[in-house]
Order: C-alpha cells, then sequence, then structure tokens
C-alpha cells in the first residue's frame, strides 16, 4: 500500500472547501506523494464558494445514529488535540432550546440518546429558566418563558473559513498543487476509451476544466458541497439550498460583556455565537432553507453516452447555487429580515436597533436523508462523490478527509459506506429531515439580484 500511496495520481475538485480540503490533507498524511496531489477549485482556499468560507460553525455531536455519534467524537478529539485545528475551537458552551411540546420532546430524546451512549459527563438537561439563565445570564428573562434546554459543555464554535485557510497553507506549503479558476472549474470526466469493464463502468482517468485544460489522474474525488448535483447528474439525491445570515458590529465594551457567551440554538428562532475578534456576532434564523430552480445552460454531466430516458430528463429544473462571491450585491429576501430581527430581538433586544450587515445567502446541498453522499459512482471507476453536507459537515473538517481516504483504498467502514452509499430514488431531497419543503427563491419578495445571464 506504502509504494501504491506515492505513486497514486490524486484530483480533488472543489478541494478549497471543507470536504475537499480535508481530503487532500488525509492524502498528505496518508502518505501520498504531494506533487501526485492536485486540488481544483474556481476560487482560492478558503474558497469564496464554500459553506465552510464563514465566520463560525456549530460545533456540537450529532445524535442521528451511533455512526454519527462517533464520526463526532473522532472530530471533537482533533479539535482539541490535532496542532492544526486546536486554534480554532473555542469551547464555549452550547445550549440547544425549545419550547412547543414537539419540540422539547426531541430535544429530551437527544439528551437521553447521549447519555445511552456514556456522554452524559458533558450534557446537562436544563428544565427552568432560572437554570438556563445560570448557563447564560444575558438572556432576557421575559424572553424564554417555558423554555427547555440541552447544555453542551464541550460544544461551541469553530473559526470557519481560518481553519480551512490554515489546511490550505498546510497543503499548499508540503507542495500539493493547486489550480484556480478557469483552470480549477471543473466541467467533466475524462474516460479512457474502450474502457467499460464487466460492472459495465466507464474509467475516469481525469477532468477537463472550463479554459480546456486536462488533469489526468488514477482517481479523481468531486467535493464541490452545494454545486455537486449542478456539474454532475445525481439522479436527485441531492437538492441544493440556501440558508441565510448576517452580522452585527459591537463596541468593544459590548462585545467584552458577551465573551465566552455560550452558542445559543432554538428550533424556531435561530441561533447566535459570542463575537469574534473584530466585535461581530453572527446570527441566523432556523428554517428550511431556499432553492432556485431553473433549467442549466448546461445540463450535469450524465456519462459519456447517455441513456434516451436521460436525455429526456435534461429537461428538467434543478437548484442552481447562486454565488455571493460573484453576486455580491444580490440580497435575501425580505422574510428573512424579518426572521432575523425576530432572532435578534429574542436573544439580544438590547442590540435590536443595530444595523444589519452582510447578509448573505449561504449553499449547502441535502440529501433526503440528511446523510453524506461519499461512493464510487456507480458507472464511473475511480471518479469518488463527496458532497451531501445536509449542514452538518463542517465539524467534521478535521476528520471526514479520512473516511474519503478509507473509501478511495477500498476499506471504509461497513456501516459508513451503507450510509452513505449511492441512493436515488430513497427519499426527498428538496424537504430532506427538516420540517418543511424549502421555498423557492424566484416566489420569494425582496430577494434583490442582478440579472446578468449568469447562473452561479
Amino acid at each position: 500500500m506504502t509504494n501504491l500511496r506515492a505513486s497514486t495520481r490524486v484530483l480533488v475538485v472543489g478541494g478549497a472547501g471543507t470536504i475537499g480540503s480535508s481530503t487532500a490533507l488525509h492524502l498528505l498524511r496518508a502518505g501520498y506523494t504531494p506533487q501526485n496531489i492536485t486540488v481544483l477549485d474556481v476560487y482560492p482556499f478558503p474558497s469564496a464558494q464554500s459553506a465552510g468560507n464563514d465566520v463560525n460553525k456549530i460545533m456540537g455531536i450529532r445524535v442521528s445514529s451511533k455512526a454519527e455519534i462517533q464520526l463526532s467524537l473522532e472530530a471533537v478529539d482533533m479539535w482539541d488535540n490535532d496542532a492544526l485545528f486546536k486554534p480554532f475551537f473555542h469551547r464555549t458552551g452550547r445550549i440547544d432550546c425549545e419550547v412547543s411540546p414537539k419540540g422539547i420532546a426531541a430535544l429530551r430524546r437527544e439528551y437521553e440518546i447521549l447519555v445511552e451512549a456514556g456522554l452524559h459527563q458533558g450534557h446537562e438537561w436544563i428544565d427552568t429558566e432560572d437554570e438556563l439563565l445560570a448557563k447564560a445570564p444575558l438572556l432576557p428573562e421575559e424572553n424564554i418563558k417555558g423554555w427547555k434546554a440541552l447544555y453542551s459543555k464541550n460544544g461551541g464554535w469553530l473559526a470557519a473559513a481560518n481553519a480551512i485557510n490554515a489546511v490550505g497553507e498546510y497543503c499548499r506549503d508540503q507542495g500539493v498543487h493547486f489550480r484556480f479558476g478557469g483552470a480549477g472549474s471543473f466541467k467533466q470526466p475524462i474516460f479512457a476509451k474502450d474502457s467499460v469493464n464487466d460492472n459495465e463502468q466507464e474509467t475516469c482517468i481525469g477532468v477537463e476544466t472550463e479554459d480546456g485544460t486536462k488533469y489526468y489522474a488514477d482517481k479523481v474525488v468531486l467535493a464541490a458541497g452545494a454545486w455537486s448535483p449542478v456539474l454532475v447528474d445525481l439522479e436527485e439525491q441531492c437538492c441544493s439550498k440556501a440558508w441565510v445570515y448576517a452580522h452585527i458590529q459591537l463596541s468593544p465594551s459590548e462585545a467584552l460583556a458577551y465573551k465566552a457567551h455560550p452558542v445559543i440554538y432554538h428550533g424556531d428562532i435561530g441561533f447566535f455565537f459570542e463575537p469574534n475578534e473584530q466585535g461581530v456576532i453572527k446570527i441566523c434564523d432556523e428554517f428550511p432553507g431556499f432553492t432556485r430552480y431553473k433549467l442549466p445552460k448546461r445540463p450535469p454531466y450524465y456519462g459519456p453516452v447517455p441513456s434516451a430516458s436521460h436525455t429526456q430528463s435534461q429537461t428538467k429544473p434543478i437548484s442552481i447555487p447562486r454565488s455571493h462571491a460573484k453576486h455580491p450585491t444580490d440580497t435575501y429576501p425580505d422574510a428573512s429580515e424579518v426572521s432575523i430581527r425576530k432572532a435578534l430581538e429574542t436573544y439580544l433586544p438590547r442590540f435590536k436597533d443595530k444595523q444589519l450587515f452582510n447578509r448573505t445567502l449561504c449553499w449547502c446541498t441535502d440529501t433526503a436523508d440528511s446523510s453524506l453522499l461519499i461512493c464510487e459512482h456507480p458507472r464511473w471507476r475511480n471518479f469518488v462523490l463527496a458532497t451531501g453536507d445536509s449542514g452538518h459537515t463542517f465539524k467534521l473538517l478535521p476528520s471526514i478527509g479520512k473516511h474519503v481516504v478509507d473509501l478511495l483504498e477500498g476499506h471504509l467502514a461497513e456501516e459508513l459506506a451503507h450510509t452513505w452509499r449511492w441512493r436515488p430514488g430513497t427519499g426527498n431531497a428538496r424537504k430532506s429531515t427538516r420540517a418543511a419543503e424549502a421555498q423557492d427563491l424566484a416566489d420569494m419578495p425582496g430577494w434583490n439580484h442582478d440579472d446578468d445571464g449568469v447562473d452561479d
């Protein structure tokens, strides 16, 4: 295996984002030759199109399955102990809150699962307003009547963009090749001639980019986040959606008062973080996301020889992300302004008159079951998909690439291989596991955007 790693050439498409940069890092750590690793992305790290290019992301343990708990714990250990990642974990604690009977019951079940997993020491059930105020004394007492909560001592937030930047710089310094712009923008896979094997798979031998450059490799990893289903036909397994956030600026004295404040999340309202080093607080609402269904100018790549049924399906709209990096004057809908203001007034009423800025759409891609899609393409040998973030993958930045490398080498854990398998027709990615289907931006008043004919 050592000799094979040293000689294997790997292309990572979308490698300046979360899963892609982690994959490049773990290729290095597994002993792959740096000069044989090439990272392609539209933008330099941290990619301006990546959901991970953000001030902060929530850190916590996902409890949807035993495997997810173990993945979370593996990542927490690396955030705690890996020198590359440790500077970016802010262990302020995290408090998840609910007020409706249904929400409280679901949150209580999460707590019970954590206790059953032997994690009771790091978690505490909060049953009264006084207990909640003891953990977060700056919450307005009049706004938290009837709230129950789950306190996670080891939760907090992650300095997202800074962490990806550190990974990118490390990989670059080790000799990994990076290509950006047109030379880093995926157009289509390259296949070997007459390469169909006994499983009717074409053999992928590289990638062509938008500027016509051809890169050849033994393995290709597509980790393009919300852009993945636009680049390659994923047969409706993924639906790209936008969530929104805005920032407020605090004075130095205001920021000092909120230093080390726990992350507060409420399933009906949204969440906020302590101020960062510049005194900026990020505020998010909570909702099922926005889609942007359009007929693509160029259909997602299906294969060198599309079937007749697929040719007909090319006329179907798909949800196409719209990059804030390319369209910096875009806004979010009026409804988002209302809901973010509601979150601000609920959590931070003393700042309710502060100006919101950096109003932004952040694009992720959901699968029907909110599990990742990490598998070899069923028709393309040596072409691996690593996407389907579903809004919960950034916390796995230190470790998710290890599992992508395991897949490349043929020894991904059986349970993960099953969970992350190719699985079209198993559910509705437009709704996913969220409370409702996403609304489309075209139906939302107030979404101001230029109309320059550019899809993304």
